[in-house]
């Protein structure tokens, strides 16, 4: 790891809110959950770089393939590339923002998303299950962002499969990380081995998660944070270059 001038946060959505991995300069990195992302960005520096796999910046038409940047790293990835979302319109995110109660008001709030998102979308395209699960942490990040433009120069969207493709030599993963919803070990494994390469230690990822957080979120978490090294030290790229931007002014790109 480079010599760092501020801290590097790498942070991924988890069963209890958020996970990030964390480091000071000249520290060891430290693991921690976060039961909001403003309680996790009330707890940072003013200097900290975050980088966080979830998407940043929402269209108010969708494209084919998502937003702009989905499509561009998606080829990256070979037989990863379908780990990318594509993620719909702002109004289907905000289409049914109510706590579920019962399995059957969540369908039907993913049932009338993925109306509003055939609507706001050309060709027209529904949302999928996977995605819809993560649109409350997409709306936690997106009213930080609309209520406090300053961390838009401080928090980035990645994402972890492209993070490590480019971690690798622009190499993707040859294994996956999850087959049928279980971990997958040898992938783990494959993405551990990576991590090493990038000067964690092993008894840091091999630790026990932080209650709360799965394996493979403290994984992500931790190649989230390489990536916003690479942020800080000017090494990483987005994708589209330069990036898009929303209604708000909201950086609409995939750095790694």
């Amino acid at each position: 790891m480079t010599a760092q001038t501020s801290a590097l946060v790498g942070v991924d959505g988890c069963k209890a809110g958020w996970i990030a991995v964390y480091r000071d300069p000249g520290a060891a990195p430290s693991a921690g959950v976060f039961p909001s992302f403003a309680a996790l960005l009330d707890a940072l520096p003013a200097n900290a770089t975050v980088a966080v796999d979830m998407p940043i910046g929402l269209p108010d038409l969708s494209q084919k393939g998502g937003r702009g940047p989905e499509a561009l790293v998606r080829p990256l990835l070979g037989n990863r590339q379908s780990s990318v979302f594509a993620i719909p319109s702002r109004a289907a995110l905000y289409a049914q923002t109510d706590g579920f109660t019962t399995i059957e008001a969540w369908y039907a709030a993913h049932r009338q998303a993925s109306e509003v998102a055939k609507a706001t979308s050309d060709p027209p395209r529904g949302v999928s299950i996977q995605a819809f699960g993560i649109f409350a942490k997409i709306r936690e990040i997106d009213a930080v962002l609309i209520a406090r433009p300053e961390l838009r120069s401080r928090v980035f969207e990645s994402h972890p499969e492209v993070a490590f493709c480019r971690l690798n030599g622009d190499q993707a993963m040859r294994l996956p990380k999850k087959i049928k919803g279980a971990v997958n070990p040898a992938g783990m494994a494959e993405r551990k081995a990576l991590l090493g390469r990038h000067g964690y230690l092993r008894g840091f990822l091999d630790q026990t998660p932080p209650r709360g957080a799965a394996a493979d979120d403290f994984l992500d978490a931790a190649a989230m944070m390489l990536i916003a090294g690479r942020i800080a030290n000017g090494e990483a790229r987005p994708f589209p270059d330069p990036p898009l931007t929303d209604r708000f002014g909201i950086p609409v790109a995939i750095w790694a």
